[in-house]
């Protein structure tokens, strides 16, 4: 396994695997939280499964952890070889020329990304497990709120123009970093270049969607909070 991992072959096929995975949680993220646009009442209840499922809690969570990290880890293990690899003599890059922006800023958007997953950690997750295993209440109710909670905290983190701001940031850096790591992604698992048209479009539909409808919850909320 170490000598996989150690292959350049290994490494961009593991940076796919993960890639894939994340790509497969941001959508039914996505999935989930657009229904606080329709329905506060099946937001709170799809949250409430979603929190106190035990599958989801104690094993699929634990997982999403790990394959942000080791999305993040090997993402800056693929650019420091890469960055070796274009200091040899005889290779001449031409960035422009020879790849897209997106492509060679991949390592900065990667950064905005996380970033934005530790602020996103912090209003959102942290609390979660300090509520749930720190103060033990599984219960989803708040005081002062009726029925579940999850739909009036969703609110209350938009109400600050500037976390708004923050939000709408971070989805633009991670639809330019979609737009090359989509198609990046399946080329690495040895998609020819028959279906590379393809890809790219498909590719560049989930990279500006996906995003553009997490930007439209964060201001749809901000826009009609409940005071």
């Amino acid at each position: 396994m170490s000598g996989f991992f150690k292959s350049s072959i290994g490494r961009k096929v593991a940076m796919a695997l993960s890639a894939f995975f994340l790509m497969f949680f941001l959508l039914q993220h996505f999935a989930i939280n657009i229904l606080s646009v329709f329905s506060a009442d099946t937001f709170n209840e799809v949250s409430h499964f979603m929190g106190t499922n035990p599958l989801i809690q104690y094993v699929l969570q634990p997982v999403l952890i790990f394959g942000v990290v080791f999305h993040f880890v090997m993402g800056f293990v693929l650019e420091i070889k890469n960055k070796k690899a274009r200091q040899v003599a005889y290779v001449k890059n031409n960035g422009t020329a020879n790849s897209s922006w997106m492509s060679r800023n991949m390592i900065w958007s990667g950064l905005a990304i996380l970033a934005f997953i530790v602020l996103h950690f912090i209003d959102f997750w942290f609390p979660e497990i300090n509520t749930k295993f720190i103060q033990g209440d599984w219960s989803g109710m708040h005081e002062g709120v009726e029925g579940y909670r999850y739909f009036h905290e969703l609110q209350e983190k938009f109400v600050s123009p500037i976390r708004v701001g923050a939000y709408v940031l971070a989805f633009i850096f991670l639809a330019l970093h979609l737009l090359h790591g989509f198609t990046s992604a399946f080329q690495s698992m040895g998609y020819t270049a028959m279906h590379k048209k393809t890809l790219q479009n498909i590719g560049k539909a989930y990279a500006i969607i996906i995003p553009l409808g997490f930007i439209f919850i964060a201001i749809y909320h901000h826009f009609n909070h409940i005071h």
